[in-house]
This record gives structure tokens, C-alpha cells and sequence, in this order.
């Protein structure tokens, strides 16, 4: 396992990452969960990336029960906070950002978490109160650095024009072969100030694993026939997406990749990534993907899977699922 400095900190985070969306937040059971962290670690996977809405604080629940039995100066931490977790607690406000906290800390069993997260921007609290209560956490030691996942370019600006604001080290977007949009405005604009990107969803749903074949139903038990797990990834279950990505397999036996590891590796050749987070539910799959670490693609097969996907990739800025556009000043 290779490790990179997030964003222009101090923090070394391993180029594969463990998350918890939607396999540890009820999708898998426990002993699922015991046992691809377990993996994990045994192939120096350190950073580990949750949020309190998955399953309304079921993944950092049962994270926090297991990663208790591991020395808590041997992983990287990182949790979110923006989402419902009921009909009145949700968003960025100051009383919510301390109370989350709170609770986030709790249900993972810790003093602090590495790296804090806003999930998503949110466009009715005033961002300068948002800045203030994420700085408080950091000086209460809570919260060792601070980050946000899909706000835009403008919400970006906004909150590094707060005088005294605190440091944002990392940005997590959406990122794979098929899903480029964050390559155009946000890796420069993040890059220009010294923020990192931790890509969600590198393997676009597991679709970039050639498991799903065009014309025929999803394998038995795979994310795309599980009700819990299925929502995002079905715009990816075109036949086109799907031709396209059966033309990638000869390309990845020539490199002597697996699937996973040529779309790990793919999103890897980018220095503004520092790592890619993966969603395991078997440790055979953390085993293979962390062996994409250290990857590096060649000119020919780079330019092979350009040609390979054609125009199916989604590029230029998007507003992710779940996002809004705007700022609130005070």
C-alpha cells in the first residue's frame, strides 16, 4: 500500500480507502463488516470514511465497536455531517455542527475523528456561521482538519473568502472513468489552495468491475438487486454504459490488471487524488482493489480506455445528488 499527504497537511492517508455508505450502514451484515476491516488493515489500508446518515448512525455505530479493538494512532478517521438524522436535526448550523459532532464522536467510540466533513453545502445557514462552529470543533480538539464532499466551485470560493475562516484540507467528489466532472473546475481550483480530493464511488457503483452485462439482470446478490443499495447506481445501467465498459476488459488483461484495479488505478494517475474510497463487502474485494495501489497506467492504455468509453463519461461540473447551488451570508 502506497500512502499520500491530503491536501497541504500533515495527514498520510493510504491510496485506498475503506467506506461505509451503503455496505456498513445495513447493507452487509456485521460479521461482513468485522471482516473487511480486518482486511483491511492487513493489507495497510489506514484511512477508514463514514458519515453519520449512514443508516442514521448505524455505520459509525458498529465501526466504533470495531475499531476500538485497534490502536487509535494506527488508522485515519473520517466522518460527515450535513444529512437528516431525524424530522428536526440535519444541516450545517452551528447548534446542529456541535450536536452531530457530539454524536458522531460517541457512536465511534472516540476522543476526536481525523477529518470532518460537510456533506453537502448547506444554503440556509449563513456560511460564516458554518466556518465558525467547524473552527470551534477544531479547537476544542475534536476534530483534527476539516474537509467538505460536492460543494461547488462557487460555494469552494465563498468559504475561503471568510476572513479568519479555518483550513479545508480535502474535497470528496464523485470520480471514476465515468463520472469526470469534478476534472474541470474542482481538482484546479482545490488544487490552487492546497485541498485534496478523497473520490467517492471509483468504481461507479461496482459497475466498473464488468459484473453487470448489458441485456441481461444484475447477479444475485450484487448492490444493484439490493433494495437498500441500489438508488444511485442504476443511471449507470444503460446498455451503453454497459457495452462500453465490456470493451475496457481486454484492456485490463493486457495490463495484467483486474477491472477494479484498472478503474482504481485510472482514478489514482490524477497527484490531486489521494485516495479512492471503495465499498467492500467480501474481503477477497479489499484484497484485489488494494492492489491497485502503486498502479501505474501507460500512455497506450490510458489512451485505450478514452477510446474505449467513448462519449459515455459525464463531464464538466455537475451539481451532485443531494447538493444545492448558492451561498447564505450573513
Amino acid at each position: 500500500m502506497r500512502y499520500r499527504t491530503l491536501g497541504d497537511s500533515d495527514l498520510q492517508v493510504s491510496e485506498i480507502s475503506l467506506g461505509s455508505w451503503l455496505t456498513y450502514s445495513g447493507g452487509v451484515e456485521r460479521e461482513q463488516t468485522v471482516a473487511c476491516t480486518a482486511a483491511a488493515f492487513d493489507v495497510g489500508i489506514t484511512f477508514f470514511d463514514t458519515a453519520n446518515a449512514y443508516g442514521r448512525g448505524a455505520a459509525e455505530t458498529v465501526w466504533g465497536e470495531i475499531l476500538k479493538d485497534y490502536a487509535r494512532d494506527s488508522y485515519v478517521l473520517a466522518t460527515k455531517v450535513f444529512f437528516d438524522m431525524s424530522d428536526t436535526d440535519g444541516g450545517l448550523s452551528a447548534q446542529q455542527i456541535h450536536k452531530q459532532c457530539d454524536a458522531s464522536l460517541a457512536r465511534l467510540q472516540t476522543d476526536y475523528v481525523d477529518l470532518y466533513q460537510c456533506h453537502r453545502f448547506d444554503v440556509t445557514v449563513p456560511i460564516e456561521e458554518t466556518l465558525e462552529a467547524l473552527g470551534e470543533l477544531v479547537a476544542a480538539g475534536k476534530v483534527r482538519h476539516l474537509g467538505f464532499s460536492e460543494w461547488t466551485p462557487e460555494q469552494i470560493r465563498a468559504a475561503l473568502a471568510v476572513p479568519g475562516a479555518p483550513k479545508f484540507i480535502s474535497s470528496q467528489p464523485q470520480y471514476s472513468m465515468l463520472w469526470r466532472a469534478p476534472e474541470e473546475e474542482i481538482f484546479p481550483l482545490c488544487a490552487e489552495h492546497g485541498i485534496g480530493q478523497v473520490v467517492w464511488s471509483p468504481l461507479a457503483e461496482g459497475v466498473l468491475t464488468g459484473k453487470y452485462k448489458p441485456g441481461v439482470p444484475p447477479p444475485a446478490g450484487t448492490r444493484a438487486t439490493s433494495a437498500e443499495m441500489s438508488t444511485f447506481i442504476r443511471r449507470h445501467l444503460t446498455d451503453e454504459t454497459l457495452e462500453a465498459v465490456q470493451r475496457l476488459e481486454p484492456i485490463a488483461a493486457g495490463a495484467g490488471l483486474t477491472m477494479a484495479q484498472l478503474a482504481l488505478a485510472w482514478v489514482l494517475r490524477r497527484p490531486e487524488v489521494a485516495s479512492a474510497i471503495i465499498g467492500a463487502t467480501r474481503p477477497e474485494q479489499v484484497h484485489d482493489n488494494a492492489a491497485a495501489s502503486g498502479v501505474t497506467l501507460s500512455d497506450d492504455v490510458l489512451a485505450a480506455i478514452d477510446e474505449a468509453l467513448d462519449d459515455v463519461p459525464v463531464t464538466g461540473t455537475q451539481l451532485a445528488p443531494g447538493a444545492s447551488a448558492g451561498v447564505l451570508h450573513r
